[in-house]
């Protein structure tokens, strides 16, 4: 693995049944940087990020995470995971919910109060989240990922049913977050999020397009705009 990489995935196949869900998939998530992971609903996206966290059999290939295989038991306070169906409990508040995760994370409790800040939610902390909207519950999900001092955050779908002003806020946070060197990689299925990257990771059908700076791709696809750029990559991959 090197030094500047915080991920390293090598030749991943992932198979559900007799599907291949993963194609022999290699890419590298440099330290400190917003990462992408781009592509239409069911190309593979989650998969390779449970993969990345370690909660997902694989087939074959490798996974390096902060220098340690994926997995490594040392791995667990230094991941932050938000998935695409928040993992937090109804019956609780938002409070109540991020008191116990940092118990279980061994936390500082005055960590309930900044992640609730940063998200957003100040105004819903006593709100039990069984009566949450939609992207209430994604940015409790979120904050509960904050918690602790994480050096990679998987965030799948974060954004997905917020209203254009908090996604913009909760962008301007990831970039904050980069800049101390937190690593960041975010998945999502709507092309105008990726010029907010510094890197990008494009799928398809279960394989990688590309993995590059979104600068790169445009200068490489000869195209203006990065939803062009990935028809682009398709429309190669399909005449090859």
């Amino acid at each position: 693995m090197t030094s500047s990489a915080a991920v390293e995935v090598t030749g991943l196949r992932v198979r559900r049944r007799k599907r291949l869900v993963l194609r022999d998939v290699s890419c590298t998530i440099p330290q400190g940087s917003v990462t992408g992971l781009l592509g239409p609903s069911g190309c593979g996206k989650t998969t390779l990020m449970r993969s990345i966290v370690g909660v997902q059999i694989v087939e074959s290939g490798s996974v390096t995470v902060l220098g340690s295989p994926v997995g490594n038991p040392g791995l667990r306070n230094r991941i932050g995971y938000a998935t695409q169906n928040p993992a937090v409990y109804a019956d609780l508040t938002v409070a109540e919910n991020l008191r116990y995760f940092c118990s279980v994370l061994r936390a500082p409790r005055s960590d309930v109060a900044r992640v609730i800040d940063e998200v957003g939610l100040a105004a819903n902390a006593s709100q039990l989240v069984s009566s949450l909207s939609g992207g209430e519950l994604s940015r409790t999900s979120l904050a509960v990922a904050l918690l602790g001092t994480p050096e990679l955050l998987v965030l799948d779908e974060p954004t997905v049913g917020l209203d254009p002003l908090l996604r913009d806020e909760l962008w301007t946070l990831f970039r904050t977050l980069a800049s101390r060197g937190v690593t960041l990689l975010v998945s999502s299925h709507v092309m105008d999020e990726a010029t907010r990257c510094s890197r990008l990771l494009l799928m398809r059908d279960g394989a990688l397009l590309a993995d590059d700076t979104p600068g790169s791709l445009l200068s490489t696809t000869g195209t203006d705009d990065l939803e062009q750029a990935f028809l682009s990559l398709v429309r190669a991959r399909e005449a090859a």
